[in-house]
């Protein structure tokens, strides 16, 4: 194999589509106005008390230009489409059209925990009461985890590598992190990153509020008669995360393909750390989570003390956000009063394998704007005494170095460093 490139890595644009809004400038507006896009579900009914969610407001698919009827039809799993939209508008935010030349050295690695589990049902439905031949042949191909970014290809005309990182809820910062290998070792000049979900059917709901993972909304809960308020990272009274649908891009270049095309470098991904627990499926193992910052703080060669903001996993779980909140002590020490810690799922909720692309791009715009996203909903809790979660109102902060952590399922932990240009 030909020895790499050792290449610098940058992102040029993002796009997104969360609970805040369909578009990155929508989702953007809302968190810095300290919003909230969580609601009572209305895509279906459930039985739970874990009926608050985050859906897409606005979102259409068939008003998109290159949605027909017989395409709907035959593309009835709703992350394809969307990640087609967003990765069309994350090259729009990056200033880069898919000529014939860019094409073979463009990527596109766009991640999943759950795939097209929404097609699966419309076939098992169709299957019980229609009959075995109702079954639509392009199940398969729609429950397969690649297909999103195939069909963003054929629409955009990239045809570099295309697959699915399964990292579970750590899924997008998985796809930035090889995507961003591939560009440093000369694979591909530009990789569109991140990840999609569309998980909001009754079984996936359900199950998660089985598993006593989201929040159950009871009348003497605070978000019984406002929504907006179920999902509180490191509040005093969190009760589990808010699922969420979603979808998040980010368009990684090499340093030479930014100065070639003229685009601008809006963030450095500076350094990576992954690994995995050996624990337990679902409760994080400290141990390897505090390891997984430090490599990724390491991997950029600086030292702790040059990080100057965080964006958490904070999911809302009183166990996940406790030793999270463990770990940063570890790494940080007593500087952990004054580093400001954002955690994004309190206003676009949980969108698992979406959520960490979300995440990052949220992040890089705050750098770029001298800004930190709030925590909403936040009431103090005494055992954070040491915790800056920037409360409910956006703040003025700048800043070099952001690290964004996220963990998934089955043990699997990516955090990332950004460094703003």
């Amino acid at each position: 194999m030909k020895a790499p490139k050792n290449r610098k890595v940058f992102v040029a644009g993002y796009g997104a589509a969360t609970a805040l809004g369909n578009t990155f400038a929508k989702t953007w507006q809302g968190a810095v106005n300290g919003q909230s896009g969580l609601s009572k579900i209305s895509r279906c009914e459930t039985s739970s008390r874990s009926n608050v969610v985050g859906e897409i407001p606005d979102w259409d698919p068939s008003t998109l230009p290159y949605v027909d009827r017989k395409e709907a039809s035959l593309w009835d799993a709703a992350y394809i489409f969307l990640t087609m939209e967003v990765c069309r508008k994350a090259l729009e935010h990056a200033g880069l059209e898919i000529t014939p030349e860019i094409g073979p050295r463009t990527g596109c690695l766009i991640g999943s925990a759950l795939n097209g589990t929404d097609a699966y049902r419309i076939a098992m439905d169709n299957y019980v009461n229609r009959g075995p031949f109702k079954v639509s042949p392009y199940l398969l191909p729609n429950i397969c985890a690649n297909l999103p970014a195939g069909k963003a290809g054929m629409l955009l005309g990239f045809t570099g590598p295309i697959f699915s990182p399964q990292g579970a809820c750590a899924s997008g910062n998985h796809a930035i992190a090889i995507g961003a290998r591939m560009i440093r070792d000369g694979d591909c000049d530009f990789v569109l990153a991140g990840g999609v979900e569309t998980c909001l059917i009754p079984e996936i709901i359900q199950g998660f509020a089985n598993m006593l993972a989201t929040i159950k909304v009871g009348p003497k809960d605070r978000a019984y008669n406002d929504p907006r308020q179920a999902s509180r990272p490191f509040s005093r009274d969190r009760k589990g995360f808010v699922l969420a649908e979603g979808a998040g891009v980010v368009v990684l270049a090499a340093e030479e393909a930014i100065k070639t095309h003229g685009l601008t470098a809006r963030a450095e991904v500076a350094g990576i750390g992954w690994n995995s627990d050996a624990h337990h499926f679902t409760r994080p193992n400290p141990e390897t989570v505090t390891r997984a910052m430090q490599e990724a703080i390491d991997d950029a060669e600086i030292a702790a003390i040059n990080i100057d903001a965080v964006n958490a996993h904070g999911t809302s779980t009183p166990k996940g956000d406790s030793t999270e909140v463990d770990c940063l002590r570890t790494i940080f020490g007593r500087r952990m009063e004054s580093i400001p810690v954002t955690a994004n799922k309190s206003q676009v909720g949980h969108s698992l394998g979406a959520s960490a692309a979300i995440e990052a791009a949220l992040s890089i715009e705050s750098m770029g704007q001298g800004l930190v996203l709030p925590t909403v909903n936040h009431i103090h809790d005494p055992e954070f005494d040491d915790l800056d979660v920037v409360p409910n109102e956006t703040r003025r902060h700048v800043h070099e170095f952001v690290l964004s952590n996220s963990f998934g399922f089955g043990g699997t932990n990516c955090c990332i460093v950004f460094r703003g240009v």
